[in-house]
């Protein structure tokens, strides 16, 4: 843990993914203050910084945690989706000192989000930044995280991936896929997505009670249409 010296109060871009839940998991293990997280809801599914299937659920997932959430809608539109997540920040601004993300290696992302959080005056965190693919996926399976994959959208991953767990035969198997196929095993290019059910930071976890799985061509979709929280 960080000395109580350097910690600080953090708002978290938050998805409901793998990548920004885990890196939640990072900061309160260096000893910071997750005062809440931040859910900007698009409504173009080709925004280059939040689209996300299934964002609708991170409320539900910030009440497994125990964090407040704070969600606005976006346009989504290019750049201009910037300016919406730059008022949320600044109506928080008060209360935190740094933002978080799950920036991995993604240089658009983490850029825009530095220069908000520069000309905000707040610190930008990314702990993930540059961890290796299947470095990555250890480290987040090895904490207990529930992760199931909830989008595909590359050549190699099928209907069946749909609503599948992640666990280390599965990564495995997605591992070998990627080397196959030549995607990014962490999905970094928007291959896959994922929707964090519990982990080491939930006090429950989430529980499915109805999805539909969407097929379109060689892409698909893995709909969440009702959870419940339920004891760990």
């Amino acid at each position: 843990m960080a000395n109580k010296e350097g910690f600080m109060k953090i708002a978290a871009l938050f998805s409901g993914a793998k990548d920004s839940t885990f890196a939640i998991y990072k900061v309160m293990q260096m000893g910071h203050e997750v005062k809440c997280l931040v859910s900007l809801i698009s409504e173009n599914p080709e925004s280059y910084m939040f689209h996300h299937p299934n964002i609708e659920w991170t409320g539900m997932q910030a009440r497994a945690m125990g964090i407040p959430i704070v969600t606005k809608k976006t346009a989504g539109e290019k750049e201009k989706e910037l300016k919406d997540l730059e008022a949320v920040l600044r109506e928080i601004k008060p209360d935190i000192e740094g933002i978080v993300s799950g920036a991995l290696a993604s240089r658009y992302q983490k850029s825009r989000i530095d220069d908000i959080c520069q000309k905000l005056g707040l610190k930008s965190l990314a702990p993930l930044w540059g961890t290796k693919p299947e470095e990555h996926w250890n480290n987040i399976l090895k904490s207990g995280f529930e992760i199931i994959v909830t989008a595909v959208a590359c050549e190699g991953l099928g209907k069946e991936w749909l609503g599948r767990r992640i666990n280390r035969e599965a990564l495995l198997g997605l591992k070998n896929l990627s080397e196959k196929h030549g995607f990014n095993l962490a999905g970094e290019g928007g291959e896959f997505e994922t929707f964090v059910l519990s982990g080491p930071i939930f006090k429950k976890k989430l529980k499915i009670l109805k999805a539909e799985k969407v097929w379109e061509e060689d892409t698909g979709s893995y709909l969440i249409k009702n959870l419940e929280l339920v004891g760990k």
